[in-house]
């Protein structure tokens, strides 16, 4: 009796291991999988935090070099005809006889417009009629002195009655004078009622309209001669110092598809009080579609330049200094550079790099087109692409 329970107890004993065994192997699995999860989490998240390896092809990259540059200085501003006239009213009254507008060509010295001149005929009638008076009160004290100088021959008057009738022709004299100039100044009035244009050009406004009043110096109309035009650009002392007279520029006017030439004409003396600015004058011929007030912009040649530079367009404004982006030991480092001199590689600006030590002759840089990348990233540069050539047909041959 006691053998089959002591195989019983033995046997729940066994299961109870086996049990715990199983529990136990369990948990050890469990584990282990949780641990490997948590490694391959780690893993994955020490790979996201590695900067990515940039692939830049050739033409996203230049190097600094010692280049040969024109040296230049910035320039822009509004198109100014070179002659240009405000045509006034000379005297008041009504306007009468416009027939020209904007854009109509006109004539130098042809009639634009009239001032009702009736008071001003009338004034010259009138001061015509003074000078003839004037004249005739001169003719009787000619012959009153003329009289006199015989009856003080024959002694039949004083010397002194002589003397006042020289005084009264005299007196006649200037009074007819005065008549003279004042009738010279009613007909230059009754012709300052006609407005002239003083040059050939073509009406830029028209202030005023037929019928309307207008007073002394009013504006009646504007006329500009469209064949040469001059830009008056505004230079920092530091930059006008190395500009001269008769110095090429080129200038971008908007509009206009190809860049036009100018020249240096005048250098202003002083500097301007508010801005302490120099002002500079160019002087360029007419080209198809120029306008007065177009906004040009360009560059003054001002000499030659042997010196370290990079394209200007590879500067970087996003920062409070300007910066390059160079590729240094294989990462993107930021280099920042002062906004100095500046020079022409052929019509590409270029920017000299003055006293950037980080940048030495050789060192590679990314070109504008490359976009911002952020610093310490990796980057590699991408072999040229091989040319394509296609496999020559093998030649057939006979015995």
């Amino acid at each position: 009796m006691n053998a089959p329970s002591s195989r019983s107890g033995w046997i729940k004993w066994l299961l109870l291991a086996l049990l715990v065994i199983a529990i136990a192997l369990g948990v050890a699995r469990a584990l282990g999988k949780r641990k490997a999860a948590s490694e391959a989490a780690t893993a994955a998240a020490a790979e996201a935090q590695k900067s990515p390896v940039y692939q830049l092809p050739p033409q996203d990259v230049a190097t600094v070099q010692a280049l040969d540059l024109a040296q230049s200085v910035g320039v822009s501003g509004s198109l100014k005809a070179l002659q240009t006239a405000a045509i006034k009213a000379k005297v008041a009254g009504e306007v009468q006889g416009i027939t020209k507008r904007e854009g109509d060509s006109v004539r130098e010295g042809e009639v634009l417009a009239r001032i009702d001149s009736t008071e001003a005929q009338a004034r010259v009638r009138q001061a015509e009629q003074q000078a003839k008076s004037a004249q005739a009160q001169v003719a009787i004290a000619k012959r009153a002195q003329d009289n006199n100088q015989s009856l003080v021959q024959q002694g039949f008057i004083s010397a002194t009655a002589l003397e006042t009738s020289s005084n009264n022709l005299a007196a006649a004299e200037a009074n007819h004078q005065a008549a003279i100039a004042a009738l010279d100044i009613a007909r230059k009035a009754l012709g300052d009622t006609t407005l002239r244009s003083p040059l050939s050009g073509q009406v830029s406004a028209r202030l005023v309209q037929n019928g309307e009043r207008v007073g002394v110096d009013a504006r009646i109309l504007e006329v500009v001669e469209l064949s040469s035009f001059e830009l008056e650009a505004a230079l920092a002392p530091a930059d006008a110092a190395s500009v001269a007279v008769g110095q090429k520029a080129r200038l971008s006017v908007e509009g206009l598809d190809k860049p036009v030439e100018a020249t240096v004409a005048r250098i202003n003396p002083s500097v301007q009080a508010g801005s302490r600015s120099v002002l500079v004058y160019l002087r360029l011929p007419a080209a198809a579609g120029m306008r007065q007030g177009l906004f040009a912009q360009g560059e003054i040649v001002t000499g030659k330049l042997n010196a370290p530079a990079v394209p200007l367009s590879a500067v970087r404004n996003d920062k409070p200094q300007p910066y390059i982006q160079v590729i240094q030991g294989g990462k993107i480092a930021h280099v920042p550079v002062t906004l100095g001199r500046q020079g022409l590689l052929g019509d590409e600006p270029m920017l000299v790099l003055d006293g950037v030590a980080a940048a030495p002759v050789g060192t590679q840089l990314l070109r504008v087109q490359v976009g911002l990348i952020r610093e310490g990233t990796e980057v590699k540069l991408a072999a040229p692409a091989a040319p394509s050539t296609a496999a020559a047909p093998a030649k057939a041959t006979s015995n």
